[in-house]
């Protein structure tokens, strides 16, 4: 999304960071690409400023401060002992991720960080924007290329459960929460990449692979 061409513009960088980026930089053959793997974060984050339609300022704030608390999650408390609750949802965004798939061509996807959603009891998955300056309250059919239909537009979420526990220590698909099999399925139907890898932990081994 930080792609001067295909990215949220104005709210870029000032290079081309999607597959474009890399045939023109290291004047590789196109057609000498056989696989495009999509690297995407179970929950949606974003650096710098504008542009992230998900965001909830709440007591939480932006980007950075966000995922510190995730981190923090499972080791946060309180002065007396008891929990700190920082959020009880998190959001994906999965119209970001298939814009991203739309520009990049992606045949697989390394979805990473499913571990910190292990204690959220909801998560909210953003399935489409709503434009609300035509007065018609339509879904756009893609992510909006025109910054002034995305500063106004509206998200529409789709809330599936939690699981609760953890997923660290699962070395297979089906070791995983029901739940977090649920969210996997959902976000390969919703985006039509199949996610081959799963990262469930910081470790080099909490990793799962499918076939």
């Amino acid at each position: 999304m930080l792609d001067l061409s295909m990215g949220s513009y104005p709210y870029v960088t000032s290079s081309n960071t999607t597959i474009s980026g890399i045939i023109a930089g290291l004047n590789l053959n196109p057609k000498n690409i056989t696989e495009t793997i999509g690297v995407v974060k179970a929950y949606t984050t974003r650096v710098g400023a504008g542009a992230f339609k998900t965001e909830d300022l709440g007591q939480i704030g932006r980007l950075t401060i966000f995922v510190t608390e995730l981190a923090k999650r499972s080791k946060s408390k309180g002065e007396n002992g008891e929990r700190r609750q920082v959020e009880d949802v998190v959001v994906a965004d999965l119209v970001v991720v298939k814009h991203g798939h739309m520009v990049n061509y992606y045949t697989a996807l390394n979805l990473t960080k499913l571990d910190v959603l292990d204690s959220f009891e909801t998560i909210k998955i953003a399935i489409a924007y709503k434009d609300k300056n035509t007065g018609q309250n339509q879904e756009l059919e893609s992510y909006p290329a025109d910054h002034n239909v995305l500063d106004t537009a509206e998200v529409v979420y789709h809330e599936m459960p939690g699981w609760k526990k953890p997923t660290t220590k699962a070395r297979t698909f089906y070791d995983l929460p029901k739940a977090a099999r649920d969210y996997v399925q959902y976000i390969e139907d919703f985006v039509g990449v199949k996610v081959k890898w799963i990262g469930t932990g910081p470790d080099r081994d909490d990793m799962i692979t499918r076939a």
